[in-house]
């Protein structure tokens, strides 16, 4: 690795036929014998920036509560939403820092990470300010999305006309100053109860009026149509797809767009239902896989533990798994010309996993398999610890 980016992927005999020379004697060498080595994560589908925890309502599920009963006593998005808005921006910051410093020891090197827990001008431009500022410096990249509709505020709430309004809010204000602030894509949560196909249109092709890539969360709990919508926009990914139906399917492998699964969730909230990876898979569907880290349907920055939901509760093969959660993750964000893969010309971004073979990333489930991280041709990680600046 050089210059922040891989010279070389091979063996030392090809190395020095190749070059002329042998490695330098003032070269780093990381010593990964009994260990295999890995392109560094991405996860595609993160909320990072948020206050308030609701593990309260974790165990009110296990006792039998709904999502939606819990969020109709006021829990849910709006919860966090309220504790968001009363935090300071130096407060999201530290915390959200926080989090990509857990994501960085267990291998992801690169994030998509989203706003959509302010859900008025002012916070969710606080917490793209927040994202933004934890990401400076930080070994894990970071691509900022735009998520103003992630849920209808409370205070637009009760008519059709309040809804309409805030619609227009998000795409006349909220997303013009996201893009203007650094936001690099928009989303929007398009579902029953939530944002129809035909307000999930009008706040995506404002998004991308704004220059703002497109992606969304479909199909999650209903078989809405979100998956076609999703091609018709040209998004780069659809998110979740529990309920995706085969002409979604098929329209995304038509338009390109990547399916970001997220089994996470599906544990978290005990749904007893998993997106259709083997169908989207046999229909030329490239398939990624996020961790959906948020405080209330997956907490957890850790992909090795989602990597074992993709296999057991999906069915993905051990090499499915990587390719979901390396390059094609990077797809899902633009960024598989630069990233995803150990090959010279792309980021050094490697991965060492505590096992002699590929299949220890979920053989050896619930533990943290890392031992080694470098981003950018920067040792970060070493022996499971994060390396002093």
């Amino acid at each position: 690795m050089e210059g922040g980016l891989v010279a070389w992927a091979g063996a030392d005999a090809d190395y020095v036929l190749a070059n002329g020379e042998a490695p330098r004697a003032d070269d780093v060498v990381l010593d990964g014998r009994g260990k295999t080595a890995l392109p560094g994560f991405v996860d595609p589908h993160t909320h990072l920036p948020w206050a308030g925890y609701r593990e309260n309502e974790f165990n009110e599920r296990l006792k039998g509560k709904t999502y939606a009963e819990i969020a109709a006593a006021g829990g849910g998005i709006v919860s966090t939403v309220a504790a968001t808005r009363h935090a300071s921006v130096e407060e999201l910051t530290l915390v959200t820092r926080q989090r990509l410093d857990r994501m960085l020891l267990h291998g992801t090197t690169y994030c998509e990470a989203k706003t959509g827990y302010g859900l008025d001008l002012a916070t969710e431009r606080k917490q793209l300010a927040a994202l933004l500022a934890a990401a400076a410096g930080h070994p894990v990249g970071v691509a900022p999305t735009a998520l103003p509709g992630h849920e209808v505020p409370l205070e637009r709430r009760g008519s059709a006309a309040l809804k309409a309004r805030y619609v227009d809010e998000c795409c006349g204000e909220i997303l013009p100053a996201l893009a203007a602030d650094g936001a690099r894509f928009v989303d929007v949560f398009c579902e029953h109860g939530v944002f129809d196909l035909h307000e999930s249109r009008r706040i995506l092709e404002a998004g991308k009026a704004h220059g703002l890539l497109p992606r969304l969360h479909a199909d999650e709990l209903t078989p809405l149509g979100g998956a076609r919508l999703a091609a018709e926009v040209g998004a780069l990914s659809a998110d979740h797809l529990l309920f995706t139906q085969p002409d979604g399917i098929h329209a995304m492998a038509k338009a390109g767009v990547v399916a970001t699964l997220l089994p996470g969730t599906s544990v978290f909230l005990r749904m007893n239902r998993y997106a259709p990876a083997r169908e989207m898979i046999a229909a030329g569907v490239a398939v990624a896989l996020g961790t959906d880290c948020n405080p209330g349907s997956s907490y957890t920055e850790s992909l090795p533990a989602v990597a074992f939901f993709a296999t057991i509760g999906m069915g993905l093969t051990v090499e499915e798994t990587l390719t979901a959660m390396t390059l094609n993750a990077a797809a899902s964000v633009g960024e598989a010309a630069r990233r995803g893969s150990l090959e010279p010309g792309k980021a050094a971004d490697v991965v060492l996993v505590d096992g002699p073979s590929l299949e220890h990333l979920v053989y050896h489930y619930g533990v943290n398999p890392v031992t080694d991280v470098v981003a950018s041709g920067r040792l970060v990680v070493r022996d499971a610890r994060r390396v002093a600046d």
